[in-house]
């Protein structure tokens, strides 16, 4: 998913120590690459490495059938949902759990346009910490740039995405079973919005870690001009 992940490889020749060599002044003059050319170059990177990695949480079940970022049911239900399933009522927590997954992965395309804000805002120095970081520098980047932003967007979206895929209704008819089964307990309230919204996040923030340090040590196609011009050797 994240090709700018590919560039940290190790001294087998990935893209990062390219572009630190030429950061550090080593390569500079060999390329004529100057700072301007190097940002583009990683700004260049990221942004096809993020619509990638957006548009794999997107599709369907992108989300429900990935089990590391897979959204379940609330802790605070486990309670209800364990002495639901020992009734037989099993598939109706994962209509709820499957409802919850869609809204997020109906939603995620919406992440596209913040990840490219934080691109655009990224300076020379701020490459530099990236590149020098450690093995999720590159997440972490992310996480500090867009989290606010991303919750703020993602919300409404959620919330909408939620309404038209019954997430609400699948909640309510969990509780409306678990009510018929233990009639005098009380659950705990739950702000279905603000979870699943939080969790699509975790999401999408688990997969660039994950993906950034899987990639790290093996370079990717450089798959535009600019590119070949920064990154290639």
């Amino acid at each position: 998913m994240f090709i700018f992940f590919s560039m940290a490889g190790a001294a087998s020749g990935g893209l990062l120590d390219d572009l630190l060599n030429v950061s550090k002044g080593n390569t500079s003059s060999e390329k004529g690459l100057n700072n301007s050319t190097i940002v583009s170059g990683l700004k260049e990177a990221l942004t096809i490495s993020t619509e990638k990695a957006v548009g794999s949480v997107s599709k369907e079940d992108g989300f429900y059938k990935n089990p590391g970022i897979k959204i379940t049911v609330p802790k605070k239900l486990q309670t209800v949902t364990d002495i639901m399933k020992k009734f037989g009522y099993e598939e109706t927590i994962n209509n709820f759990e499957l409802s919850m997954n869609r809204a997020v992965e109906k939603a995620a395309p919406k992440a596209t346009a913040i990840f490219m804000s934080a691109i655009k805002q990224m300076s020379f120095e701020d490459a530099g910490k990236i590149l020098k970081g450690g093995d999720t520098a590159a997440t972490q980047y992310f996480s500090e740039k867009t989290t606010e932003d991303l919750y703020a967007l993602f919300k409404p979206v959620v919330t909408e995405s939620m309404d038209k895929v019954g997430v609400a209704k699948s909640y309510k008819d969990m509780k409306s079973k678990y009510t018929s089964l233990a009639p005098f307990t009380k659950t705990d309230s739950l702000d279905l919005d603000d979870y699943v919204t939080r969790k699509g996040l975790d999401g999408v923030f688990f997969m660039m870690a994950e993906e950034e340090k899987k990639i790290r040590n093996n370079p990717v196609a450089r798959t535009t001009e600019l590119l070949k011009t920064v990154f290639g050797k």
